[in-house]
């Protein structure tokens, strides 16, 4: 493609302050601020996912596509494939964020076998080592998708035809490969259809076994082929299937654990993924970071009012402080970043719409970095949670702890009157009057 797809915009979107009128401006976001001895692009990392944004044309199970994506209805599958590869390119120049995500079947047609699939992918990935090269937009991560094709109606590794286990194999191979060449710095497993309609034709039990033996597969052919990237389990409770094996953070936890997998892995938390299951975003980052476990993030979020994943760009300041909170307290994402998995409503059809989206998530996301680090400077919220178990440090709590202190030796306590708890506000009103008060801060100082 050699004409520019967005010709609204020139890029790249530079900074205009909260004052500014021009909406092809950021408001709060600047690259290279500097955020507790970190620059402000350091601590969130952005990319910018290519499947809701340049393979996903609007449709949905109710109305055929609303947004203006020519390529996917190019009769040239490869020739579409590489328009789509320079729009992408482009956009992530003009909007200027350090990274891009994207699934094999994203970027390369399917053809007719794996290896004409296996081949399209290749001839992609060559020329999306030049673009990375030329605008130096790298690989934050890939991954397969192993849930659109019929074959995998009844999940991949998953499956109960052991053909299909090993079809998936096949294409997460190739994709790890691909992943390292491009750079990439982790590699994504989403289980999408890993999971049941019914239990009524369903072994839990062999289903188990069959997804650990895949990611021990996986982490083998990491170490084979020497990837040095973070491999990466992004959890979700339910849809497409009625039950996710990958449920929540704590689920996947307890899975790497109970089959030898700790430490292989780490999770890709997603917002939205997390209030389906139930949880605040802030509890599943939450868990991931006490747990060793923290990754990556997919930055989006749901409508409270519908049950599904809605995929909807991140705007609330309040939902993302208290997630960048912890990350800032367990030093970041690493390897992880904030990638925007996230698609436009469909009737935002302008091609303009894809950087107001992308420019307003960035912003709530470094409004959210200013209020998190204000926070963590001021230090009130720790000090406050320490204090409520400070008890543990003292005598009783290293005597539980450590053992010494039996069953009976602490009845006994408690019965001689030694012991005698009376109730401590947990002042959980105060502690969100601290949050609030670091969003106003950051919002003056913005």
């Amino acid at each position: 493609m050699s004409e520019p797809f967005f010709t609204e915009v020139q890029g790249p979107i530079g900074f205009g302050g909260l004052d500014s009128t021009d909406p092809l401006t950021f408001k709060v976001y600047q690259p290279d601020r500097v955020v507790l001895g970190r620059r402000m692009v350091d601590w969130l990392r952005p990319g910018v996912c290519v499947w809701h944004s340049f393979s996903w044309d609007g449709r949905d199970m109710f109305g055929i596509g609303t947004l203006d994506r020519p390529w996917l209805a190019d009769p040239d599958e490869m020739r579409g494939a590489r328009t789509r590869l320079a729009v992408a390119f482009e956009f992530f120049s003009k909007l200027g964020t350090p990274y891009y995500c994207f699934h094999d079947r994203d970027v390369a047609p399917e053809g007719d076998s794996f290896a004409t699939f296996a081949a399209n992918l290749d001839a992609i990935v060559d020329e999306a080592l030049g673009y990375q090269e030329r605008t130096g937009v790298q690989l934050l991560w890939g991954t397969a998708n192993l849930f659109t094709h019929p074959r995998y109606q009844a999940g991949a590794a998953t499956n109960p035809d052991p053909a299909v286990f090993a079809y998936a194999a096949a294409q997460v191979t190739h994709m790890l490969e691909v992943t390292k060449r491009l750079g990439g710095e982790n590699y994504v497993l989403w289980g999408g259809r890993e999971g049941y309609d019914t239990l009524l034709n369903t072994d839990l039990r062999r289903e188990g076994e069959q997804l650990a033996r895949f990611l021990h597969l996986v982490a083998e052919h990491k170490a084979r082929i020497g990837f040095t990237g973070q491999l990466l389990i992004e959890p979700k409770p339910m849809e497409p299937t009625k039950h996710q094996y990958d449920y929540d953070s704590t689920v996947v936890h307890g899975f790497l654990v109970r089959h030898g997998l700790d430490g292989e892995y780490k999770v890709n938390i997603e917002a939205n993924h997390a209030t389906l299951a139930g949880h605040s975003f802030h509890h599943e980052v939450a868990y991931a970071a006490a747990h060793g476990m923290l990754g990556s993030i997919d930055a989006n979020r749901g409508d409270p009012q519908n049950g599904w994943d809605t995929d909807q760009f991140p705007i609330s300041v309040d939902d993302l402080v208290m997630p960048i909170y912890e990350i800032i307290r367990a030093g970041g994402l690493g390897t992880g970043g904030f990638n925007f998995d996230a698609k436009l409503r469909r009737q935002s059809s302008d091609r303009t719409d894809l950087f107001h989206a992308h420019i307003s998530g960035l912003d709530t996301l470094a409004q959210a970095l200013l209020a998190a680090a204000d926070l963590v400077e001021r230090g009130e919220l720790a000090v406050l949670k320490d204090a409520r178990y400070a008890g543990w440090d003292g005598e009783l709590g290293q005597a539980i702890l450590g053992g010494s202190a039996s069953l009976p030796d602490l009845a006994a306590r408690v019965a001689s009157g030694e012991v005698d708890p009376r109730p401590v506000s947990g002042s959980q009103e105060r502690l969100e009057g601290l949050v609030n008060q670091s969003v106003w801060r950051a919002n003056r100082g913005a």
